[in-house]
This record gives C-alpha cells, structure tokens and sequence, in this order.
C-alpha cells in the first residue's frame, strides 16, 4: 500500500522557517556591522540575503521531499540497502546544491564568495542537511501514526456498525443451540442429518466466536471452510467441487476469519451450477498467500449483492494487514490472492 504523503502546507512551513533561521545569523552579523558602523547599507546585501534564504528553502524541500514523501519501501530492497541509498542520495543531493550555489553566486552577487564565506558554506548545508534529515523522518513517523490512528478509529467505527447489525438481528445463541441439539437428538437415527445438524452448530459457534478476533490461523480456517463444503455438498450433491489443497506449512500463518469462506461463497453465489456442467472451486496455496479460483459461467440474472462481500474482504486487509488483496481474470478463470500475515 503506497504511504500516505506529508502534506505540502508543513513541508513549505518547515523549509520556510528553517531557511529564516539557517540565514538569521548572517543577517544578524550584517546588522550589527551596519550599526557599529563598519559596514555601508546597500542592496548588494539586500540580494545577498534573497540569494541565501532563497537557496536555504529550496534545499530544505528537496531534502523533505526526498525523506518524507518518497516510498522507498515499493522497490523492495533490503532495509539495509535502502538506508545505505538513502544516505547516498542525500550527500549526492547536499554536493550538487552546493556547488549550483558557489557557481551562482558571482552571476547574482556581482562577485565571488570569499574563502570564509566558502567554509561558511560548506558548514551550514553540513549541518543543515543533518537538521533536515532528522526532521523529514519526524514528519514522516508523525503522518505515519496519524494514518495509525485514522485506520483504527474506521476498524472500530466498523466493529461497532457491525456489533449493531448483530444487534439489531440478534437470536439469542443460547436458543438455538439448544434448538440444534434437540433437532439432532430427533434425527439420531439418521447419521446424514445428523451430521449436518453438528457442522452447522460448529459453523454458528465459530461465526460468533470470529466477531472477538481480527486473525485467525489457517487451520481453524479451513476446519471451519471443510463444516461450510459439506453443507454445501449436501445441497449441491455432485453439482459442485470444492477441491482444497493446503500444505501443512502454512496451518500457523494468520488471516482474517471467513475469508476463505466468503469467496468459496461468492463462487457458488455469481455462477450457475448444474449436474452437466458442475461447478470446480480450487482453494490452495502460493509463495505466501492462499487463493481460490473458479471458472467464470455467470448465472442469468445477478446475485443479490453482488461484489459487496469481496469489497468488504479488500477494506478488512487493508484495515487489519496493510495489504492488498488481488483480483484477476484470466482465461475465463477467477481468481483471489489472499496474502498471509507474515511471520513474527
């Protein structure tokens, strides 16, 4: 997910104020000179403070700009590397400015900086450069933790929207467990029935239990999406195949509950199913992701809501792992790449 920038209002307020006070000294001393009589009042100083201050603020936005607004983390270098580029670039950048500003300054200034004036120089983008890294980094940590704070307040404003949609459809748990368990005790004899009556009670219990929790791991997952393929076979029968194909490795990594179960959802939802023409989902694994695939055979007329549930699935990752989940649709094939939290 691209970084949210730094607002340009504080990176032009900061290179602003940091080009006053980089300059105040040298107009300090001017001042004091002209006072005390040693120096004659004329615009050459005037021009010569623009020239500085001007230089001062440009410097101090490349320098921001290039530390708080540039996403280094998009080209995937090791954070070693990337600190080490960083670095790099801000002393090719501090070398450059300062030798556009030696060579300008005679052209502006009407004569050459002095030898102190030089060492001078050299001093303040030192020490400037420094200062600006520093701060860059404070305002990007600072946008940062406001994001922070912005991503959580809309996770709990969407908790609570959904603890009041539960409210508001309420049945009381108890109630219906015991309603499952007296319906199963009913159809005993019958080992189908039975069956079904148990995986749908497990089914509910988990859906509960799923509303404590942003991440679940990958077993409890699919122990709930294998509760979620029989009820699905026992109304389909041989009209669908929901083939799922987990290596063990990746039991322990985490994603958020029912997500596999909403896509093998939305596939049996938005396509048409028939005994001729059954309908094959695949659930199995990538590099660090879990994906579920279907062949495209839209129904007839469109599902009610439908895109709402995959919508949701995308707000949830980006809310709760920072990441994207992908889309795609390739020869008639649809596709959802659910990335894995990585491991601590």
């Amino acid at each position: 997910m691209a970084i949210t920038k730094v607002k340009q209002g504080e990176v032009i307020k900061t290179a602003l104020l940091l080009g006053i006070l980089v300059s105040l000294p040298k107009t300090i001393y001017l001042y004091n000179g002209i006072m005390e009589g040693n120096l004659n009042f004329s615009m050459s100083w005037v021009v010569d403070f623009m020239y500085r201050y001007l230089f001062f603020f440009c410097y101090s936005w490349s320098v921001i700009q290039l530390n708080a607004n540039i996403d280094y983390d998009e080209f995937k270098w090791p954070s070693f590397f990337r600190w080490i580029v960083i670095l790099l670039v801000n002393i090719v950048l501090a070398i450059t400015v300062v030798k556009i500003f030696k060579i300008c300054y005679p052209l502006v200034n009407g004569r050459s900086l002095r030898s102190n004036e030089m060492g001078w120089v050299n001093f303040t983008f030192i020490n400037l450069s420094i200062v600006l890294f520093f701060i860059a980094r404070l305002l990007r940590v600072s946008t940062d933790k406001q994001e922070s704070r912005i991503e959580n307040e809309q996770l709990k404003q969407q908790n609570l929207e959904n603890e009041l949609a539960a409210l508001k459809n309420q049945i009381d748990p108890h109630f219906l467990f015991n309603s499952l368990n007296s319906l199963s005790s009913l159809i005993r004899e019958n080992e189908n029935a039975t069956k079904f009556v148990n995986k749908l009670s497990y089914m509910y219990r988990y859906i509960l239990q799923s509303g404590e929790t942003n991440l679940v791991p990958v077993k409890d997952e699919l122990k709930f999406l294998d509760s979620y393929i029989f009820l699905m076979k026992t109304r389909y029968r041989d009209r669908i195949e929901i083939q799922v194909n987990i290596n063990e490795r990746f039991f322990d990594r985490e994603i958020p509950p029912l997500a596999l179960q909403s896509l093998v959802e939305n596939s049996v939802k938005h396509n048409e199913i028939s005994s001729t023409n059954p309908l094959i989902v695949k659930v199995y694994a990538g590099k660090d992701s879990l994906i579920v695939e279907n062949p495209i055979r839209s129904r007839s007329t469109l599902a009610e809501g439908m895109g709402t549930g995959l919508y949701n699935l995308k707000k949830r990752y980006l809310l709760l792992l920072k990441k994207e989940v992908l889309v795609s649709t390739v020869n008639d094939i649809f596709k959802v790449e659910l990335p894995l939290k990585e491991v601590a």
